[in-house]
């Protein structure tokens, strides 16, 4: 089992600290992570200049660049050979909803789908790192069950685990994703220099939050397992635009 994992908190993040320690003796594992946090970084590709890899004292590698970086560059010619499962995390706060077409946690593991290899995103539900070995032990868990059923198809697992101590004993969840209320608005400050600066604002708060769903299962101490897919078109819309628009000269 030859195993590549990548996280969005950048290669000094307790969080992937904690998950590679939790998949010691799975078998072989590649870090590949970002220099810097790359937090909100979605699927974004580093096109504009040229990427360095570098070497920490503990083995890891480190890119100049996107969580996705790292990935496309690991299975395009780094590592040499082909992964069999492609890991990303733990991250610093919850990926559930609209959060996961920002987040490079996700963005990560979906790289490694792009690619035909299975691959799962770990997030804790709250941030600071609380209850972080229980959380990495969640992980092994899942990790060891989705090897023991087979690693066939490829899949791209989304899965966010609460901050508890009793994270091992939380029963598991198939969930799919909620929604968000629009984000809340930017925060408007002066530079030192008198220029307006904005920051994004914080997330909204859930409205689409009901049984079935991340933040149900999460909010009723379980952990959230969702299943995604990179297929964007509207099936459903596709007649009804077809007799608007096609045969237009």
């Amino acid at each position: 089992m030859r195993i590549l994992i990548a996280n969005d908190d950048g290669y000094l993040a307790p969080g992937l600290q904690a998950l590679v320690k939790a998949c010691e003796g799975l078998g072989q594992i590649e870090v590949i992570a970002p220099e810097q946090n790359a937090s909100g970084t979605s699927n974004s590709l580093t096109l504009g200049r040229p990427l360095s890899v570098f070497t920490a004292g503990n083995g890891f590698r480190y890119v100049n660049g996107t969580p996705s970086d790292c990935v496309h560059v690991a299975l395009t010619g780094l590592l040499g050979y082909r992964p069999d499962l492609v890991l990303s995390g733990i991250n610093n706060g919850a990926n559930m909803g609209d959060d996961t077409l920002y987040s490079g946690t996700v963005a990560a593991a979906t790289e490694g789908y792009l690619f035909g290899i299975p691959s799962i995103a770990f997030s804790q539900v709250e941030k600071a790192w609380g209850h972080l070995d229980a959380a990495a032990a969640v992980a092994r868990q899942l990790v060891e069950s989705v090897i023991a059923g087979g690693l066939g198809q490829p899949f791209l697992l989304n899965v966010n685990i609460p901050n508890r101590a009793d994270a091992t004993s939380l029963p598991w969840r198939v969930t799919r994703l909620g929604r968000r209320h629009a984000s809340e608005p930017v925060i408007r400050q002066q530079s030192p220099r008198g220029e307006t600066i904005y920051w994004i604002g914080p997330a909204g708060d859930a409205r689409e939050a009901g049984e079935g769903t991340d933040f149900h299962a999460t909010a009723g101490g379980e952990v959230s397992i969702t299943p995604l897919q990179v297929d964007l078109t509207h099936h459903a819309a596709l007649g009804a635009w077809a007799q608007r628009l096609e045969g237009h000269a």
